[in-house]
């Protein structure tokens, strides 16, 4: 099972669309969120698209593997446990993109999920990206920059960090987590040396 994180605006869905083309097998979570469609998203396919009152269920019922408020409390978003509990108890590949506070909660209720953080070249590279998308206003603007920031600030937390210069390097570098040797740059300390093709995405 691979748990992927990073700043908005470093590329994170080109990533997992890569990931998904390369792999047809693997099973993609698809997270609940509270936030809008962006142009393109297709509810059930990008995100599963909930009101907050929705939301609210899903957490009482006790339906998510982790959950958080983002940019301020501006936004939910969670991971529905069901389908990833299912998907490894058959044993799919799994995919599962979040946050930085859902990556440290799913690495601590599954400690060999692999929790891979995707950054940019550089900050500035990351702010001119996430400023061409067009789909903040300023002070949203702003709110993504310092949580990048935070973000940032504890890559050093994550199995594998990855730098997306190169998309189709980083899509064949993950690839290699499931079916060949592991790479020897990582964050923590060169962790992800020791996974096997298994360990790594199941």
């Amino acid at each position: 099972m691979i748990v992927l994180a990073g700043p908005s605006g470093v590329g994170k869905s080109s990533v997992v669309a890569g990931l998904r083309e390369r792999l047809p097998e693997l099973h993609f979570s698809v997270s609940a969120t509270t936030r809008a469609p962006r142009a393109g998203e297709v509810d059930g396919r990008d995100y599963r698209f909930v009101s907050a009152a929705e939301f609210d269920g899903l957490v009482a019922r006790g339906e998510l593997l982790e959950w958080a408020e983002i940019h301020g409390g501006l936004q939910r978003s969670g991971t529905p446990a069901a389908p990833v509990e299912q998907a490894r108890a058959a044993g799919v590949p799994v995919l599962v993109e979040v946050d930085l506070q859902g990556a440290r909660a799913v690495k601590a209720a599954i400690p060999d999920a692999v929790t891979v953080f995707v950054d940019a070249p550089s900050f500035e590279e990351l702010a001119r990206r996430l400023k061409g998308r067009g789909t903040e206003s300023a002070a949203q603007f702003e709110r993504r920059l310092q949580t990048a920031r935070d973000e940032l600030a504890a890559r050093d937390e994550f199995d594998v960090v990855v730098v997306n210069d190169d998309l189709r390097a980083v899509v064949d570098r993950l690839v290699g987590l499931a079916i060949g040797p592991t790479p020897p740059e990582s964050g923590r300390g060169g962790q992800d040396d020791d996974l096997s093709p298994q360990e790594s995405f199941q």
